[in-house]
């Protein structure tokens, strides 16, 4: 089960069940894929076929939308 957060810009940001248990979300989109850490910050935790430019995109939309993501994981993952 991959759950999606939301969709921005051409991206899907969504969690994938039964993952490792440090916050982070993946993205993917027609370009690549893209894992980042949400704490104890948010980081580039993997990378694939995204440009610098794509990744400093992305990790805007993140920020933007910190909060929904956590709130999000925190639903998804009780406990």
């Amino acid at each position: 089960m991959s759950p999606t957060v939301f969709k921005e810009a051409g991206y899907r940001f969504f969690f994938f069940s039964r993952e490792e248990p440090r916050m982070h979300v993946h993205i993917v989109s027609e370009d690549g894929e893209a894992k980042f850490w949400l704490k104890p910050e948010i980081e580039l935790a993997k990378n694939y076929r995204y440009s610098r430019k794509q990744l400093n995109e992305i990790e805007s939309l993140v920020e933007k939308h910190y909060d929904e993501l956590i709130s999000a994981w925190q639903q998804h993952f009780p406990g």
